[in-house]
């Protein structure tokens, strides 16, 4: 980490955790008052719904002893998923989540209801690791998942299994309500929120936790859901989330005939219109800033609140995507800036990158955030495993990781376990228009993320016209050097890449390349003031796990200000000869 400003927000970054740690020590040792503390749950009055859809074929993997969360598998061989390790951070969040007793509910059967108690009542009883299990996001899956999959875990159960589990689901809410008084980041505080109102609505016992609940959930939604509908981490994985259990939320409130907060309404209002603008033809989200493979059975759940003849935004400028939309084709772009810090832990270092889908096949994509796996993940957010250009194979973004001296590498660890790998710098002065007239439409961005370290600016052009099916496309990098910057202006290679969907093969012809999708189109990529290459890359957002792929990618030298012009162009719909789609 050399010194400059990147080292600067990570000793301020480090200062406020530690002021936070001291101020969370602080209230447990004075004892400041527990609004849950007095009171019991004494009673489950509804079961709210659970949009996720479920899979009944998952309670025979169960029967059998595996467990597979995260991209990851566990074989417990008739025991305990507890008392394992966990193969993933990201397993352990869906096992302690028990987000997945909803695959048992579909199975309806005595067994399936048997296994869900069963698990249940060894989690109870202690098993596990603490530690995973109370991680405030995870310990909000939780409260809401024992909420709405009661009538599968408490059918047939005993008296004492019934205030054994009442007992965890007042734990887990006094958890909960300790975490927003001692200062949590702001997304987990959204989730607890939600999960804290859930409880106030389903619980009999701990209705005043539902005004406090409620203020908190109204304050994080005004503050965390954008005007244009995108929430602040740019995160299209997490907003996704965020409404399936916002919608259940409404309609709890409304059971109870309790007016529901005007901060919800008109978040979840906001919201479907952004999703819709992220989503291609194939059902599935854009890969940006955190998200990977799109359970398309969710996505389409909630779009039917939306209407099903609503048309998608096209400028979220808030959020800072656009939507580019003619005949076939369909852009999606990030001209965003960073988001701030605390929001930034799954955010990619993907300015100015785009995706593109002809009808419901992808051709060009991101990478896109695998399901597990932390040094997978961080290499997922570099700039090279976007559609954009990079500057000496390094990212726009500065990530904290651990490096630097041995007393940083320390600090930086811990950070990273309180906080994660958030992005310490990045773009900030992005800037975006669009124009449309009778034949194409057209967009144009740039971004500053490459001017500390590089002195460039990196501007980009999309032009696409409908009516030959033909995107152009312009990247220019402007040397930039202010007096006294410490960026020399020494020549850099500079690589703009295209990363290909698995579904398209690709092979040299002069001029350029040729491309086919399995669905019979030929397309023909060009380029100009560039070198040409084909190589290797990855998709880690298949459905079955990272799949090898190929991207262009076009290497240039970049001493002046220089422009690179390429382009796609749909030649016919008719089956490459030799070639089979990958």
């Amino acid at each position: 980490m050399a010194w400059g400003p990147d080292r600067w927000r990570f000793y301020r970054l480090f200062a406020r955790e530690a002021a936070r740690t001291v101020r969370a020590a602080g209230a447990s040792l004075t004892g400041s008052p527990d609004i849950l503390a007095r009171m019991r749950v004494t009673g489950l009055v509804i079961a709210p719904q659970d949009l996720r859809t479920s899979d009944a074929t998952f309670a025979d993997d169960i029967y059998a002893g595996l467990f597979v969360f995260a991209g990851r598998s566990l074989a417990a061989s008739g025991g305990s998923p507890f008392d394992y390790a966990a193969p993933s951070p990201e397993w352990a969040d869906e096992l302690y989540g028990f987000g997945w007793l909803r695959h048992l509910r579909a199975a309806d059967t005595a067994l399936a209801r048997a296994n869900a108690r069963a698990f249940v009542a060894d989690f109870i009883a202690g098993r596990g690791d603490p530690m995973l299990a109370r991680q405030t996001p995870v310990a909000a899956r939780r409260l809401i998942s024992f909420l709405c999959q009661s009538p599968l875990v408490l059918e047939g159960a005993d008296h004492a299994f019934y205030q054994s589990f009442l007992k965890a689901i007042a734990r887990n809410a006094q958890q909960l309500e300790r975490d927003l008084r001692r200062g949590v980041p702001p997304q987990w505080r959204l989730n607890a929120a939600v999960a804290l109102c859930y409880a106030g609505l389903c619980c009999d016992g701990i209705q005043p936790i539902l005004r406090r609940a409620t203020r908190i959930l109204s304050r994080e939604l005004e503050r965390q859901i954008l005007p244009d509908g995108g929430h602040r981490s740019r995160d299209p994985r997490f907003a996704m989330e965020l409404l399936l259990d916002l919608l259940p939320l409404r309609q709890s409130y409304l059971s109870r005939s309790v007016e529901p907060p005007m901060a919800l309404l008109h978040a979840v209002d906001r919201m479907l219109p952004l999703l819709r603008l992220l989503r291609h033809p194939d059902a599935s989200l854009s890969h940006f800033n955190g998200m990977g493979a799109t359970d398309a059975d969710h996505l389409a759940t909630l779009l039917v609140y939306d209407g099903a003849l609503a048309r998608p935004l096209m400028h979220a400028p808030n959020s800072g995507y656009e939507r580019l939309e003619g005949g076939r084709i369909v852009i999606v772009a990030d001209v965003g800036a960073s988001p701030p810090l605390p929001y930034s832990v799954h955010a990619g270092a993907g300015c100015l990158a785009f995706e593109m889908s002809s009808g419901p096949q992808r051709i060009v994509v991101n990478c896109g955030l695998p399901a597990s796996g932390p040094e997978l993940r961080l290499l997922a957010r570099s700039t090279p495993a976007h559609s954009t250009a990079s500057v000496d194979h390094a990212s726009s973004c500065r990530f904290l990781t651990q490096t630097g001296w041995v007393g940083e590498r320390q600090l930086a660890e811990w950070l990273i376990r309180r906080r994660g790998p958030v992005v310490l710098s990045g773009p900030s002065a992005v800037a975006a228009e669009r124009a449309e007239d009778a034949d194409s439409v057209t967009l144009a961005a740039r971004h500053d993320g490459f001017a500390p370290d590089f002195g460039i600016i990196h501007e980009r052009r999309w032009q696409l016209f409908p009516a030959t099916a033909r995107v152009e496309g312009r990247d220019a990098f402007l040397r930039h050097g202010k007096a006294g910057s410490r960026v020399r202006r020494r020549p850099h290679d500079v690589a703009i890449r295209f990363h290909l969907h698995p579904g398209i093969a690709v092979r040299g012809v002069p001029g350029g390349l040729e491309l086919a999708s399995a669905l019979g189109e030929i397309w023909q990529f060009q380029a100009e003031n560039a070198e040409i290459a084909l190589e290797e890359s990855v998709y880690f957002s298949g459905l079955t796990g990272a799949r090898r792929t190929d991207q262009i990618v076009l290497h240039l030298r970049v001493s002046e200000d220089v422009e690179v012009r390429w382009s796609f162009e749909r030649l016919a719909s008719a089956p490459l000869r030799g070639v089979a789609p990958a």
